[in-house]
């Protein structure tokens, strides 16, 4: 009789042993002539050399496909313990498998284009609309490539500027501050990433999330690095963020041209750098439209009803301005 200890650190312990213990239980059951006790990422067994030489390949193989697909069902436990080559989920061209194991995939063209662009240029704009799925997809690539060990790190970053109100003193320590700017990022990463692996991956600083003041001074290697709301970066801003980028690393910049809300005096840092860096090898673009929209139907029409707005309003000042130099002419 011999023990083996084997470690299983890479998957959320939930989704490995299943709620109440239930996947674990029937693992014993599948492995009835063993002594098996697990806690967190820790499982100890007992028994012949040759069982427990085959339940630890098997753990190995449960704990991969858990870490991949974000999902361990009781039929995937018994096909791989039973040597098959489980079913896969249905992936409809997934990027990666987000909690409970849904497929978080390009829905849309624009969405399959930047997938696209990100694996062949190492700076990619993505722009458009609200509820195009820019970051949502640019987080998702970012979570793929440190899951494939493809980078080491992901960095997010979004300017701390106030939508059009004045906040005035927020309480609290630095954190406390800057989470509200930074709170969209969050809620990408936890539809991506299991709770605990989470908060182990934020505590040793494999996933930053920071403001864009706080990108200063480093240089970014072995990183997939986004920022996102660059319409609200100054030109400085932009050239600072864009110049970060080191070895081995991918950058993805996502901004609405449309909601700019610097001071009316202030440049758009994304505008200026979209025209900087026209034809830059290297450089990818990716636009999308209202046909982008992946949020509830009603943002698509309430996108429509403002550019018509927009349009109308454009339209009227054109007019006005007609108008005045009609009547400045005929005043001299």
């Amino acid at each position: 009789m011999i023990e083996r200890i084997v470690i299983v650190d890479s998957v959320e312990p939930i989704c490995f042993y299943g709620v109440n213990n239930a996947n674990m239980q029937l693992i014993k059951n599948l492995y009835p002539k063993l002594r098996i006790s697990a806690r967190g990422s820790v499982i100890r067994v007992v028994g012949e050399e040759s069982e427990t030489k085959d339940f630890e390949a098997k753990i190995k193989e449960l704990a991969t496909y858990a870490e991949h697909y974000n999902s361990l069902t009781e039929e995937v436990i018994i096909d791989i313990v039973k040597g098959h080559t489980p079913k896969e989920p249905r992936s409809d061209g997934a990027i990666i498998y987000g909690i409970n194991g849904k497929p978080i995939s390009g829905r849309t063209p624009n969405q399959q284009k930047l997938v696209a662009t990100f694996e062949e240029k190492d700076l990619t704009f993505a722009l458009g609309p609200a509820g195009t799925g820019k970051t949502y997809i640019a987080i998702a690539l970012a979570v793929r490539a440190l899951k494939n060990r493809q980078a080491r790190k992901i960095i997010l970053s979004r300017p701390a500027v106030e939508a059009g109100e004045k906040l005035g003193f927020l309480p609290g320590d630095m954190k406390d501050k800057i989470d509200p700017y930074l709170q969209p990022l969050y809620d990408a990463l936890e539809d991506m990433i299991p709770a605990m692996k989470l908060r182990e991956y934020m505590e040793s600083k494999i996933i930053q999330i920071a403001p864009l003041a706080f990108m200063r001074g480093r240089t970014l290697n072995d990183a997939i690095i986004v920022l996102d709301e660059a319409q609200n970066t100054t030109t400085h801003q932009i050239k600072m963020f864009l110049t970060r980028l080191g070895m081995n690393a991918k950058m993805i910049v996502t901004g609405d041209v449309t909601q700019i809300d610097l001071p009316k005096s202030t440049q758009s840092g994304l505008v200026q750098a979209l025209k900087i860096l026209d034809g830059v090898p290297g450089v990818g673009k990716v636009e999308f439209g209202k046909k982008d929209i992946v949020r509830h139907s009603l943002v698509q029409r309430i996108v429509e009803a403002y550019e018509r707005h927009d349009a109308e309003e454009a339209q009227r000042a054109k007019e006005l301005a007609r108008l005045a130099a009609e009547q400045q002419d005929s005043d001299s």
